[in-house]
């Protein structure tokens, strides 16, 4: 149901690559909502994904840009601020990418130019974009910008390689940037911690549909779904949340609280 709380809005959503990707669905939740919306991957991934489809559907642009590189996030910022009419309220970073998990490598075996790699894509990239819109003024007072975390960021999952200091970093980097934001325009930055979501992504991960359903009892709401976490991320977005900032949001069903749950003792 929408109730026009992004209505005259306008924001970046990074990373739609298919219906799975949460960013997909944020992008869809955000125009119901009345905001206007530039829609930008990497090149490479406009051959694998829908995105171009994904903007007709939506009205929105979309724009190709390497997140790590500043000369694309600094091309993204001013064409989007032409297309849309004007400085951003909301931006999404919903990128993460390991070639050590691609590729199978064990997390005591990682090549280091793979990891150094991980790091950029998916953590510096994060950094990068709220620099390159920082140093251009391209965000409203009282905007919203969002990366999307992990509970292995504080905790170990074995399998999820070196994508947990990522998420370490990233996380940090909110944290961190927040401050500048908010004594600058009053903007504010967070991260969302989202359960296992069945991604194209996520599923890549080894074992990923076995923890998915070990996740899913072990969170006394279940785990929360790519459409909710876009629900969540609209409300961030909004006028709603204009005081949280700097935080690390988990939207996980309650899993980040649960020490042991009944259901996995009963299997």
């Amino acid at each position: 149901m929408a109730n026009n709380l992004l209505k005259g809005k306008k924001g970046i959503i990074f990373g739609a690559l298919d219906e799975k990707s949460i960013a997909w669905q944020v992008a869809e939740r955000c125009v119901e909502e009345g905001a206007e919306i530039v829609l930008t991957n990497a090149p490479v991934a406009m051959r694998f994904g829908g995105i171009q489809q994904l903007g007709e559907k939506l009205n929105a642009e979309v724009i190709p840009a390497d997140a790590t590189s500043i000369e694309d996030l600094e091309n993204l910022f001013t064409k989007s601020m032409e297309i849309l009419g004007g400085k951003l309220d909301f931006v999404l970073h919903s990128i993460g990418m390991s070639l050590n998990v691609r590729k199978k490598k064990e997390y005591t075996d990682l090549k280091y130019e793979w990891m150094q790699k991980t790091f950029d894509i998916s953590a510096i990239s994060f950094h990068k974009l709220m620099q390159t819109a920082y140093k251009q003024d391209a965000i409203n007072e009282w905007g919203s910008i969002l990366a999307l975390t992990y509970i292995a960021a504080q905790r170990t999952f074995p399998d999820y390689n070196e994508m947990a200091e990522s998420k370490s970093l990233l996380e940090s980097f909110a944290r961190s940037f927040g401050y500048h934001w908010a004594k600058k325009a009053n903007v504010r930055v967070n991260t969302i911690s989202q359960s296992p979501t069945m991604t194209t992504a996520g599923s890549g991960v080894k074992g990923f549909t076995d923890f998915f359903g070990y996740a899913d009892k072990m969170s006394p709401l279940g785990n929360a779904s790519s459409e909710a976490c876009a629900d969540y991320c609209v409300s961030l977005f909004s006028d709603l949340t204009r005081y949280v900032t700097m935080q690390n949001l988990f939207h996980d069903g309650g899993f980040s609280s649960m020490g042991m749950a009944p259901e996995i003792l009963e299997d």
